[in-house]
Parts: C-alpha cells; sequence; structure tokens
C-alpha cells in the first residue's frame, strides 16, 4: 500500500520542505534529471518565512508514474569530484599558441 499522499491530477508528494527556497532546489533537481515537479503551498508560505503547522511548508509533487525515479534522485550521494573534469580516456584537446 502507497502511504505518499496523492494530490491533485495524478501526482504524489516526494519531498516536503520548509519554506520555499529549499523546495525550489529540489525542484530544480528533479526537473534537470528530466522529471516534471510543482510545488504546493499555502499562500502565505511565501510571504512568511516561518513553518506553523502548514504555513511555510512546501510540498514538491512530480507525477506518480516518476515517483520511484524521483526517490532515487532524492536518496542520491553526491559526487564528490570536479564538476568540469576531462575524463582520463579523452585527450585534451590543443590550443593554438597566442601570436
Amino acid at each position: 500500500m502507497d502511504t505518499q499522499k496523492e494530490g491533485p491530477v495524478g501526482l504524489t508528494t516526494v519531498y516536503v520542505a520548509e519554506g520555499i527556497l529549499r523546495a525550489m532546489v529540489i525542484q530544480g533537481v528533479l526537473e534537470s534529471g528530466g522529471i516534471p515537479a510543482v510545488l504546493s503551498y499555502e499562500a502565505a508560505s511565501r510571504a512568511i518565512p516561518v513553518t506553523v503547522r502548514k504555513i511555510g511548508r512546501v510540498e514538491v509533487l512530480v507525477p506518480m508514474e516518476w515517483k520511484k525515479e524521483a526517490q532515487l534522485i532524492l536518496e542520491a550521494k553526491p559526487v564528490k569530484r570536479e564538476v568540469f573534469a576531462i575524463p582520463p580516456d579523452v585527450a585534451e584537446p590543443s590550443c593554438p599558441a597566442p601570436k
């Protein structure tokens, strides 16, 4: 049995953040992985940066068919290496010397 809360139009909550900024980061992570995501929050959550009951609480929702993929992305450990590193099997391009 699924314990995740179902949202509107076949959406399911995969993350609950305390604040809009954290939720936007999680949404960006999912979208950069190719998973569509939307945020659900009370209107006052954007104006009041605290969490009191539902105020300040932001849910990140994805389509139900993307739930497992979204959970895998959110559970993944960060990679500790340079972002722009050249793989060892690729030769560095030669640059012409300045004249």
